[in-house]
């Protein structure tokens, strides 16, 4: 789903799921048709995990907090539930944190959709999605609107009581929203600074427009566009956009072939170009690259089909194939590139595209095909990410960068991630 889209919902009880590489505490709250919560009971989350026809489940074993909304029991005054998501760490903003939310079938687990906010950065906290009535029927909206001002910020925004904490308030658990004591659940936003002016209490607060994105650096994709799943079928991907590698609610862990193939421009001489994956860990620090004079990485998890001199002939002119089920938890990320170790550059190449297969059917499920040029010697061609979730994500990226070796693309790959 992208921003401000919208799914019918066919099933009555459905859970949505916020994971992310950090921690975060996700609640719901119950709004009326003036958007705002009847009381504080209508705030669901650590502390207060049940409410009506809503329920809060803790994240366990690497999982993210969840909540499940069981749409027959929602009572009849309320229109919307927002699901939202703060950051359990103090003084942390999303920058460079990519939260998914993904909603499914509560009984049977099945994943429904997927909604990843692009372009986060000085946010605290967000309204991820929101369930809704639409006369007998109910939806689903991705939102990913931010706040600056944290959890209770929203909160505030929605109605919720908000009180200032005891002068030595008594301990609680680590992970409850904004480290409040049960039952009232909220304390007080922070402070201003002593430069500026304190907020009237009746000021509420106001939500913030995620800042313009910063210059890309160069191979770095642009903020991206909305993610798909394969539940569908094969995904054709354009460039910055997102598909993630999970198929019948279930993340895909096979053995993936990863084939990419050109061809010389305007009937012009043969070209050499060199396919690789350099794999990096959780910290953008390059772990190892497989190309064609390291056919093998990782214990055998990344095979590399060899050199292919010419670009000639039909199908993939080099292919690698990932044991997704086979990579170390340290490996985090992939970045698929094309050099022309010779010097030739990109404007000398037609039909340059990368597909992503099942390596046992040979079944096409991921294409991203490049459909500009560039007068450089390498491209990023598209990476794979590893999610806090265990699921994979597919991005096409199609960033030109001067580079004829796969050293040479390490750095703008790695800035790429």
């Amino acid at each position: 789903m992208t921003p401000g889209s919208n799914i019918p919902l066919t099933v009555a009880r459905v859970t949505v799921d916020v994971t992310a590489p950090v921690r975060l505490d996700v609640s719901g709250l119950l709004l009326t048709p003036d958007g705002k919560v009847r009381s504080d009971d209508d705030f669901v989350f650590y502390n207060q995990p049940n409410g009506p026809g809503v329920t809060h489940r803790a994240g366990t074993g690497g999982a993210g907090d969840s909540i499940t909304v069981d749409t027959a029991a929602v009572p009849p005054g309320i229109e919307k539930i927002v699901v939202t998501a703060s950051l359990d760490a103090a003084g942390a903003t999303f920058s460079g944190t990519e939260p998914t939310a993904t909603l499914r079938n509560a009984d049977d687990g099945s994943a429904i959709t997927t909604f990843t906010p692009p372009r986060l950065g000085a946010e605290t906290a967000l309204v991820v999605v929101e369930v809704y009535r639409r006369g007998d029927a109910w939806k689903a909206r991705a939102v990913g609107q931010g706040y600056a001002n944290g959890l209770s910020g929203i909160a505030t925004d929605f109605g919720v009581s908000v009180e200032e904490p005891a002068a030595e308030p008594a301990p609680v658990q680590p992970s409850a929203p904004l480290h409040a004591p049960a039952p009232t659940g909220l304390a007080a936003p922070l402070p201003p600074p002593p430069s500026a002016p304190a907020p009237s209490p009746a000021q509420a607060p106001q939500p913030v427009q995620p800042p313009p994105a910063p210059p890309a650096a160069p191979g770095a994709p642009a903020p991206g566009t909305g993610k798909v799943n394969l539940d569908k079928g094969k995904v054709s991907l354009q460039k910055n956009q997102t598909v993630s590698l999970v198929k019948g609610g279930r993340p895909l862990m096979l053995s993936v072939k990863m084939g990419l193939g050109w061809e010389p421009a305007f009937r012009g001489k043969d070209i050499d170009l060199d396919a690789s994956v350099i794999a990096f860990g959780p910290n953008r620090n390059m772990l190892d690259a497989c190309y064609f004079g390291k056919l093998q990485i990782l214990n055998g998890a990344i095979q590399h089909s060899g050199d292919n001199l010419t670009g000639a002939g039909a199908g993939d002119d080099e292919s690698i194939t990932v044991h997704l089920g086979g990579l170390p938890p340290e490996v985090t990320g992939l970045v698929f590139t094309v050099n022309s170790f010779s010097g030739q550059k990109f404007s000398e190449v037609a039909k340059a595209y990368c597909r992503l297969l099942d390596a046992q059917s040979g079944e096409e499920l991921v294409r991203f095909d490049l459909t500009g040029s560039e007068p450089k010697t390498g491209v990023l061609m598209c990476k794979l990410i590893r999610q806090f979730s265990g699921e994979w994500d597919m991005t096409a990226i199609g960033g030109f960068v001067k580079a004829r070796t796969v050293r040479g693309l390490v750095k703008p790959a790695a800035e790429a991630l």
